[in-house]
């Protein structure tokens, strides 16, 4: 059973940092693109960063020179350094993993950020 488990969420106030992190089980050999995505109360889904296998980083506008994501594919884990954070930034942010270009997409459960003075 494959499941994905992300930490590091919390309260920040507006300029701090927070690192999330992700692990993925149930999962062998390589994954096609890990990243991951956040919702806001009232709004939609929106990819956040994505890094694939052996590939460059893609960021959302909004987070481009503020986070930065990695992964470990020994460990089967994804990071997201966020930096320089906004108040917009406050959501519950999802991992996610694709182990082929056109397999199953995986989700963790996500993690709450709050970003607020």
């Amino acid at each position: 059973q494959v499941q994905l488990v992300e930490s590091g969420g919390g309260l920040v106030q507006p300029g701090g940092s927070l690192r999330l992190s992700c692990a993925a089980s149930g999962l062998s050999g390589s994954i096609y693109v890990m990243g991951w995505y956040r919702q806001a109360p009232g709004k939609q889904r929106e990819l956040v960063a994505t890094i694939p296998n052996g590939g460059k980083p893609n960021y959302a506008d909004s987070v481009k020179g503020r986070f930065t994501i990695s992964r470990d594919d020994a460990k089967y884990t994804v990071d997201l350094q966020m930096n320089s954070l906004k108040s917009e930034d406050t959501a519950v942010y999802y991992c996610c993993a694709r182990t082929s270009l056109l397999g199953h997409l995986y989700w963790g459960q996500g993690t709450q950020v709050i970003v607020s003075s």
